[in-house]
């Protein structure tokens, strides 16, 4: 039964970061020309364009590990949830196409710039908890561990 919960909670934040770790930051490695050309779009610059790549893809991946390790867990995914919305911010600016009710480009970037508002919800769960004495947890020690993977030793009714 212990094993069982372990792969449970193993999974649970594997579906968080599945997005991020295998498949963002590897297209991001195997199409950076790509992903730079989209941060200029978004930002309207050279420069900053490639070094946003790279430190997204540091984020995608130091951030990821850490949350399926339990490393800091608390800490890296509230840095996950500022950046998905961030990249919603900047990528998924559902306002700028203007035909939301046309059903046009604009509606399917808002159903994915919801989808990031609503990951950064999941990772704000790993940060702060379900409950206020939770949140007083994370206040105390934002560095510390959740550790995901540990059994409480509770005697069951």
């Amino acid at each position: 039964m212990a094993s069982l919960s372990v792969a449970i909670a193993f999974g649970v934040r594997l579906l968080l970061v599945l997005l991020f770790l295998p498949f963002s930051a590897l297209d991001k490695i195997l199409n950076f020309r790509g992903a730079v050309g989209q941060a200029r779009q978004a930002v309207h610059a050279t420069a900053p364009a490639v070094a946003l790549i790279v430190i997204g893809l540091c984020v995608e991946i130091g951030m990821s590990l850490c949350i399926l390790t339990g490393t800091a867990d608390r800490a890296a995914a509230f840095v996950l949830a500022g950046y998905c919305g961030v990249t919603a911010l900047l990528w998924k600016q559902f306002w700028v196409p203007g035909d939301f009710w046309a059903g046009g480009k604009g509606r399917e970037l808002f159903w994915d710039f919801l989808k990031n508002f609503a990951l950064a919800g999941g990772f704000l769960l790993i940060t702060f908890g379900t409950g206020a004495g939770t949140v007083q947890d994370f206040l105390a020690d934002p560095l510390g561990s959740t550790h995901p993977y540990a059994i409480a030793g509770r005697a069951r009714p």
